[in-house]
């Protein structure tokens, strides 16, 4: 597989870590003009680095796209999704050989599932999902489009993470919890309510916080 990234951070190099041996990384974009993180891949800047690049190359018939771009950005994963694809790149799934995957769960485009993470059967996970290193996702959770499951959190059975929400590392989120969309739990929060759209919590137990 040939593959570009955008985002040229930290990661950038968790994603080529968990490809290696799968995966030629041709090219790093990122909207800021930073060092490129890996010395044999050259970085270009922006749109106008993306257009350039294509053009050298001769399109992008055949080429796969993967969004390095964590935290709580999710919206801007999937929007940078939705441009790469129009522009033909093809947008896989990432898991981590080192990753424990049920083979019932449902996946969706683009989503990355990293080393010694675990999702258990009967989940659901949208476009653009992150479950990151040694997070643990457990039977019958639902993650909506673009959320993003911080390293070492643990989602108990069927809890809710609705659209563009962060689950900070370390956290744990009661079985049967709901996460509202865009709403972001602190890192180590236990989280024993429903936390609503938008909502940032925090503590053990996670109480509402407002945004810095």
């Amino acid at each position: 597989m040939k593959i570009v990234f955008w985002g040229g951070t930290g990661q950038a190099k968790v994603l080529r870590e968990a490809l290696a041996g799968r995966a030629e990384l041709l090219a790093v974009f990122d909207r800021r003009a930073l060092a490129s993180p890996f010395a044999d891949v050259p970085l270009y800047v922006g749109e106008a680095g993306l257009e350039q690049w294509l053009r050298e190359r001769g399109g992008s018939r055949g080429l796969h796209a993967a969004v390095a771009i964590g935290g709580a950005r999710g919206r801007d994963r999937l929007a940078r999704m939705d441009q790469l694809g129009a522009r033909g790149f093809a947008l896989p799934e990432i898991v981590h050989p080192r990753a424990f995957v049920a083979a019932d769960v449902r996946r969706g485009e683009g989503c990355q599932i990293l080393a010694l993470a675990a999702v258990c059967t009967c989940a659901v996970l949208g476009r653009g999902v992150i479950v990151n290193t040694r997070a643990s996702v457990d039977h019958d959770c639902v993650i909506g489009d673009g959320a993003h499951i911080g390293p070492g959190a643990v989602l108990a059975g069927e809890v809710q993470v609705e659209a563009g929400a962060f689950i900070g590392s370390g956290a744990v989120v009661l079985p049967g919890r709901r996460i509202g969309a865009d709403a972001v739990v602190g890192a180590g929060a236990v989280v024993t309510r429903d936390v609503a759209a938008a909502g940032v919590v925090a503590g053990n137990p996670a109480r509402p916080h407002s945004k810095a």
